[in-house]
């Protein structure tokens, strides 16, 4: 099951109970479907749990049913439809329209006074017209409707509610999107999601683990890169020494440090000053390890100027 399912698998499991809220609901669908106009009202899903749902709600909020229903087994995309004039007639009175003289949707808030209502219908709303992404994968959740005043007061609700959206069009569509997590989570939250809201915040818990773990990754990774470049550098100085004959009468503290760095190139300054009898600062085996890099620059300019 994908997100988006699971989601509205949570969403159908809230009870059409009070009828305000039923009406609230249904008019986010209405708004938000397909297609709704005096000549058809067309409704449709991929969502098992909605399709179930619908045919309740509207016998909840205006008691009439569907004229069509999905046929199969209801996979797929799942269709209602009412084509009847005096069901059209009756639902656009009840929520606040006229076949007659309603040119353009919208949501008529007269139906939205209370909080909850509110809500109801932007779960309506995303039952029917909205999408979210996994957040696994990334921060996207929208609601699409062709009615654009519907998409404008929409978006004036949700401001209002303290949800920051973002509305575009699309192919002729309102496209109201969130692409914040925090957005989602309290969208979700208002809409009687908690448990999607929930994981939401846990995807982006574990994406600022992932990203943590890679970040020290890839500075341990550098870290390492130079550890094993400075220390090729004192090895080629430490040989140096060795092949002018010079090495053997070096002072031992020197001799001891030039030892363990060819005994253990791959360690960085901090371990190779924790293996020495006793222990050495950092600071002092850097010290050593640059006196033995002098030595050798200084005996490949004394050889170089030999030779000319």
């Amino acid at each position: 099951m994908s997100f988006a399912a699971e989601i509205k698998n949570e969403l159908c499991r809230t009870e059409v109970d009070k009828g305000c809220c039923a009406m609230a609901e249904l008019l986010g669908v209405l708004l938000f479907a397909n297609t709704f106009s005096t000549e058809q009202i067309r409704i449709v899903t991929e969502s098992s749990d909605f399709a179930q749902r619908l045919p309740k709600l509207l016998r909840r909020a205006v008691g009439l049913s569907f004229d069509s229903l999905p046929t199969g087994e209801g996979r797929g995309k799942l269709r209602f439809g009412i084509t009847e004039p005096e069901k059209i007639a009756r639902i656009y009175e009840l929520c606040g329209f006229s076949v007659v003289n309603s040119v353009s949707l919208h949501v008529n808030f007269a139906l939205l006074e209370k909080e909850c209502c509110k809500r109801a219908f932007l779960r309506g709303a995303f039952l029917s017209g909205g999408a979210v992404t996994d957040p696994e994968k990334c921060y996207h959740l929208e609601l699409s409707t062709v009615h654009r005043n519907a998409g404008r007061e929409a978006e004036n609700l949700l401001q209002d509610m303290d949800l920051p959206v973002k509305l575009t069009e699309r192919k002729g569509c309102g496209v109201l999107y969130f692409k914040q997590s925090e957005s989602i989570e309290t969208f979700l939250t208002t809409i009687g999601c908690p448990i999607g809201a929930m994981a939401v915040m846990e995807a982006k818990i574990n994406k600022n683990w992932r990203n943590i773990a890679n970040r020290k990754t890839n500075c341990d990774s550098a870290n390492l890169d130079k550890t094993v470049a400075a220390a090729g550098e004192q090895i080629g100085a430490i040989e140096t020494l060795r092949r002018e004959g010079v090495f053997d009468s070096l002072p031992e503290k020197l001799r001891q440090t030039a030892v363990l760095r060819e005994e253990y190139p791959e360690v960085n300054l901090q371990e190779l000053a924790e293996l020495h009898l006793p222990p050495l600062t950092k600071s002092a085996v850097n010290h050593r390890l640059r006196k033995l890099q002098r030595l050798a620059v200084e005996l490949q300019s004394s050889g170089e100027e030999r030779l000319s």
